[in-house]
């Protein structure tokens, strides 16, 4: 099965609790704090693999978790911080986060990786809290919480050349002639329902690869048929190559096919029509298949070079594979324009102007009091000792917590809810 689209959870590892502890060593007086740190958590990692060609394998595990760090140690031993989760996509895949629509990656060539997901930082012990003030401090900090996030992958082929015509135009034939590629094919009208890939050899030490992409029909861009499901796989290809059935074996007029294939591309990506293209004037060992490329010619306008072939017969499709190879010599490279435009996506991902906390109140009159700076350190915080709760405390202060609430009418004895916990505020 053929899978090019899938929504998946990812969530970076969090980080390891540091821990509170003493030294009590037989000839060290007032040994003072001996906590160490939590280990850092893993970050989920996506690499790509070359042999794979599908999403198939997401389709069954859509979760991806990855491990804690390990938790600070007495004597001052630090946590080990755990080993990344590395997950394999195959080349062209494109990582989007489900809220906000933001292109996280765009990977294209074997090896290639980014982070998705980033585990959270090791909490300190408390040998990092010794201060003169306070020698021994019974304080600590919980793990940082990793990232966590809904994304979307999506495939886009990369191959050099496309195909692209109607269903029944021997798209699949070509390919299997001039690649050992074996698509469905067969003696009556259908259409490929994925795109087929195969590697072409020229016979002069070239090679590239070529995509049978799934028919289109008219409508295509906006959904219909397999619309995007075609569509998207083609933006990828440096070269596209229409293929056009000479000898209107489904009774369609040739030129009406190639003006509706063109129509479609550019209302979906009006750059596709500006990329190198040729035409293939197919099953020209068919009656009246000669008037019709005779005419055919004559109503096309565009400065495209039309080559008559019949996939069937083999017949001029040697040469076809040479023209091929020359204009993707000249043509120019899509993946890498991609990238350096998602890169610059990267730029705007942090807004400067983040409000730290956010403060609405509910039906009922509690006080919600919500933000991720604020929920990072209240997951952080060890609430089982006193001198945790009392940073936290001083933590709300300074970021203003208390006067917000104030300024919203809070009084002694109301309710305020920090995610699922509530706590009564105290002026």
């Amino acid at each position: 099965m053929f899978v090019d689209q899938v929504k998946i959870f990812v969530k970076g590892g969090d980080g390891g609790n540091g821990m509170v502890a003493f030294r009590r060593e037989k000839y060290v007086p007032k040994g003072g704090p001996a906590g160490g740190d939590g280990g850092n958590g893993a970050d989920v990692v996506f690499e790509v693999d070359e042999g794979l060609r599908t999403l198939m394998d997401f389709r069954y595990k859509k979760h991806f978790k990855a491990t804690r760090g390990e938790h600070g140690m007495s004597k001052g031993m630090h946590g080990r911080n755990s080993d990344d989760m590395v997950v394999k996509v195959p080349p062209g895949t494109i990582v989007t986060d489900d809220d906000t629509g933001q292109v996280l990656a765009d990977l294209t060539t074997h090896g290639q990786q980014a982070i998705i997901a980033r585990g959270g930082r090791g909490g300190r012990g408390n040998i990092r809290f010794a201060t003169p003030r306070n020698p021994a401090p019974e304080l600590s900090e919980n793990g940082e919480p990793g990232v966590e996030r809904y994304v979307n992958l999506e495939l886009k082929l990369l191959a050099d050349v496309g195909l692209v015509g109607f269903p029944s135009v021997g798209k699949s034939t070509f390919l299997s002639v001039v690649s050992s590629a074996r698509p469905k094919i067969a003696d009556y009208p259908f259409t490929t329902l994925v795109p087929n890939l195969g590697v072409v050899e020229t016979g002069d030490g070239r090679s590239f690869v070529l995509a049978d992409l799934p028919g289109l029909i008219e409508g295509a861009h906006e959904g219909v048929g397999l619309g995007h499901q075609f569509l998207r796989h083609v933006e990828r290809t440096r070269v596209i190559v229409h293929i056009v059935d000479m000898a209107a074996v489904e009774g369609r007029d040739p030129y009406t096919d190639y003006e509706t294939i063109r129509s479609e591309l550019g209302s979906y990506d009006d750059t596709l029509l500006s990329r190198p293209q040729l035409i293939l004037a197919n099953k020209m060992d068919m009656p009246e298949a000669q008037d019709h490329f005779e005419e055919f010619c004559k109503q096309v306008k565009e400065d495209i070079e039309i080559v008559p072939l019949s996939a069937i017969t083999r017949e001029g499709v040697q040469e076809v594979l040479y023209k091929i190879a020359d204009i993707l010599d000249r043509a120019p490279e899509i993946g890498e324009t991609v990238i350096e435009e998602d890169g610059a996506r990267v730029v705007y991902k942090h807004e400067a102007d983040e409000l730290p906390f956010v403060i609405t109140r509910d039906p009922d009159g509690t006080f919600v009091v919500s933000g991720d700076k604020l929920e990072r350190l209240f997951r952080m915080t060890e609430f089982s000792r006193e001198e945790s709760v009392r940073r936290f405390s001083r933590q709300l202060r300074g970021m203003g917590v208390d006067d917000a609430l104030r300024e919203r009418g809070a009084k002694n004895g109301d309710i305020v809810r920090l995610l699922e916990y509530e706590f009564e505020f105290l002026d």
